[in-house]
């Protein structure tokens, strides 16, 4: 049957890729419905100050069309913080689209330059008058909890939002005072800077009579734009706004957000009846696009002799930089609940904090909280494993959350419902020869390196996107299908990926399936993409649609076919009766249907419980101490992702994802001095792993079915980048701490800094 060969499991090739491999996509900044006015974006120098602006002489320069101050944005909201503390609110400061009279971070905008050329725009922002009065800035999360810190905002004293905890504080002090030893660590989970391929853009088109915005925006949700920008910032009606998505490239949950250009691009065109763009610079998007991670943690475990693990304490702060982005609050709070990650642990405390820095936002970057979390309770558990002389392998095992136990409810309340932990360690472990290992650092030693082997292993949540995914199918004249639905691929592959949930019941080819999304005048309704959920809501939907409106195609054939629909099967594009050669194309089903609600389908999904992808990551290093050099020589990943939908595609997003944490394991910080300014704001200064820097990587899946979600799936967009650091980090440690007995290295393990580790240890035992 088609069905096989091009239904889930298979591992079809992405239909997406021929036009974008031959540069025939078409992304924002390609998009230009006739001539076009262009924007600049002008931006502080000094991540706290006082200023006052002129833009008179800049407004009579030859092709300036208008200079946008926050004296021309005074009707407008401000941007909203979507999250908050159920028990304990805060009030968000107020994050303006233009700032009037004090910036607080270096790339604050405080106006917006509109002209016919883009080289006409930058001489106006060139000549703009700014009489600045810095005020002192406080950067690190350190010096902002510091007595005498300088304050970003007043009305949140000490630079802090909230200061909150969760889990049971008086259990678990009773779990240390009972403790035979207590392992602890202190890390830095370092800032990072997005970095997709394709920099934001946006363009907007007005219509006069309508009063109606037309909006061109690469982003992971058309939908959400819309909503927040049409009722939070410009207080319209959601119809006066239409939001495109063309293809993106790149999303990793920092493009889901309502940036500032995108309601001053609207002002702009409303006020001047012309089509305005605006499209990013690398510099722009290091200065003006929320950045990720930045946590800094002490953590906890209360050991029993045996090793099991009888309590977690932890400390977290989590910096949000000079204003709350979208969902910036809930990263570090939301993280936390994952905390215990796949083990048994019956008392847990932590305390949470997020506070005010003078420097760019932070929001969610490739799985919100949930990295950061792994990264402590995996470095914590190798720390336990030393404290004890245990192996790291066997404290897990030890420790491990038992099939049986399941589903289990973690000690912050969430329910892990499947899975085998012990058997993906034990697989990664055969796979990359863990036995054998001894024999491989003897033959290193004798080259003069050191050779290291870690462990990660993780669990993360997924597919909470708390609203329901609605999926539309649709019989189209010709016999294809087609579907509307409001999630949004910025590389994942949905066209793939949801053509082979029809395939599964229709037997269609790929080709015969198009996939509508990213159009609000198009598609109803949609929650846009983020964690990790489209599959795990958005392809339940599509399954569901599909199969009711095969029952609908069923019955208009039996009419024509004068046969009971129970007598009938859907096979290869073809509705016919069982057993024999009497069939119906879908061509002449559509052309018969006299109603054409019976054409389509409409299926709702909400993945209220989430689901709990899980897997672990051993890596093996050598590390020249002569020059501090990292080389990943064996990577192994075993994951636990429920059901594969394509295994061709979960590769690549599992590759893709690791090597982002390599990324980060090893060359990826934003650095600013302590005046804010970032140090590394261009590739001359910011490190990205390059195609050299990424291993050859080892891939399998120990799959257990996903209880409370319909497909089985799990969820696996972001589980690379989960898994990889700690097992990356852990594995430096195990090679710094078999030679050196040094425990303890912070992200990113540069070459610098792994030789100055070494040539400090070896100072302090020469004194």
């Amino acid at each position: 049957m088609a069905s096989v060969k091009f239904g889930v499991g298979q591992s079809v090739t992405r239909k997406e890729d021929d036009p974008l491999i031959r540069g025939k996509g078409h992304y924002t900044d390609d998009y230009a419905s006739g001539p076009v006015l262009h924007a600049l974006v002008l931006r502080s120098p000094h991540a706290h100050a006082n200023f006052t602006i002129d833009t008179s002489a800049a407004s009579k320069l030859p092709g300036v069309a208008a200079i946008l101050t926050a004296e021309d944005t005074a009707d407008l909201g401000v941007l909203p913080c979507l999250f908050n503390l159920p028990d304990e609110p805060f009030t968000a400061p107020p994050y303006p689209i233009l700032s009037r009279d004090t910036v607080r971070h270096v790339g604050d905008a405080i106006a917006f330059v509109v002209a016919e050329t883009m080289d006409q725009a930058r001489d106006a922002v060139e000549a703009i008058v700014v009489q600045w009065k810095p005020l002192p800035a406080v950067i690190g999360l350190n010096n902002a909890v510091k007595k005498d810190a300088p304050q970003v905002w007043p009305d949140h004293p000490g630079n802090v939002l909230f200061d909150t905890s969760i889990g049971d504080k008086a259990k678990t002090e009773a779990a240390f005072k009972d403790a035979h030893a207590v392992a602890e660590i202190s890390i830095v989970n370092p800032r990072v800077v997005t970095n997709y391929m394709e920099p934001r853009a946006v363009v907007c088109e007005y219509d006069v009579k309508r009063e109606h915005f037309t909006l061109t925006i690469g982003s992971q949700g058309s939908h959400r734009l819309r909503d927040i920008l049409c009722e939070n910032v410009l207080k319209i009606p959601k119809d006066k706004m239409r939001v495109i998505c063309p293809d993106v490239g790149g999303g990793f949950g920092t493009r889901l957000f309502p940036y500032r250009e995108y309601a001053l691009v609207a002002v702009a065109a409303r006020k001047l009846r012309r089509t305005v763009k605006w499209t990013a610079e690398r510099s722009d998007h290091f200065l003006g696009d929320a950045q990720g991670r930045d946590n800094v943690t002490t953590a906890r475990m209360a050991l029993a002799a045996d090793g099991k693990f009888l309590g977690m304490d932890v400390d977290l702060m989590g910096d949000m930089g000079g204003y709350l982005s979208t969902f910036g609050p809930y990263i570090p709070h939301g993280g936390a609940g994952m905390l215990p990650g796949l083990y048994d642990i019956q008392a847990f405390y932590c305390r949470i904090r997020a506070v005010f820095t003078n420097t760019v936002p932070v929001d969610a970057y490739r799985g919100a909280g949930r990295p950061e979390a792994a990264y402590v309770v995996e470095r914590l558990v190798d720390a336990a494993a030393r404290k004890l002389g245990m192996t790291p392998d066997a404290i897990r095992r030890k420790n491990f959350i038992a099939p049986k136990a399941l589903p289990y409810t973690t000690a912050t309340g969430k329910v892990y419902d499947s899975g085998d932990f012990a058997a993906h360690l034990k697989r990664a472990m055969d796979i990359v020869e863990w036995k054998e290992f001894p024999k491989r650092l003897k033959a290193a030693k004798k080259q003069g390196l050191l050779r290291g082997i870690g462990l990660g292993s993780y669990v993360e949540v997924c597919g909470t996107m708390g609203e329901d995914e609605t999926a539309q199918v649709r019989l189209d004249p010709n016999g294809d299908v087609t579907i509307l639905i409001g999630t949004q691929s910025s590389g994942q592959g949905h066209q793939t990926a949801y053509a082979q949930i029809v395939a599964e019941q229709f037997g269609l080819s790929p080709e015969r399936v198009h996939i509508l999304q990213g159009d609000t005048d198009v598609v109803a309704t949609g929650l846009g993409t983020g964690g990790s959920s489209s599959i795990p809501s958005g392809g339940v939907s599509v399954q569901r649609a599909t199969r009711k409106l095969g029952v609908n195609l069923k019955e208009i054939a039996a009419d024509a076919l004068e046969t009971s629909a129970a007598d009938l099967e859907i096979r290869d594009g073809f509705v016919q009766i069982a057993g024999t050669d009497r069939s119906m194309s879908f061509a002449d089903i559509a052309k018969r249907s006299s109603d054409p609600s019976k054409l389509m389908a409409s299926e709702a999904f909400n993945s209220a419980d989430g689901t709990y992808p899980n897997g672990t990551h051993v890596v093996e290093v050598e590390i020249d101490p002569a020059t501090g050099r990292i080389r990943i020589v064996n990577y192994v990943i075993v994951d636990d992702f429920g059901v594969t939908l394509n295994p061709l595609l979960l590769e690549g997003q599992v590759h893709g994802g690791t090597v982002q944490g390599i990324g980060q394991a090893l060359m990826e910080q934003a650095v600013y001095d302590l005046n804010g300014q970032l140090m590394t704001g261009t590739f001359m200064d910011y490190a990205l792993p390059r195609a050299a820097d990424g291993p050859s990587i080892t891939f399998e899946t120990h799959n257990v079915p996903c209880k409370t979600n319909p497909l089985g799936v799990k969820g696996a967009g972001e589980a690379g980048a989960i898994g990889s650091c700690p097992a990356v980090v852990n594995a430096i440690i195990d090679g710094l701490w078999r030679e050196y007995k040094i425990d303890h290295i912070d992200m990113p393990a540069t070459a610098e800094r792994v030789w100055m580790t070494i040539a400090e240890h070896q100072r302090r035992h020469r004194l």
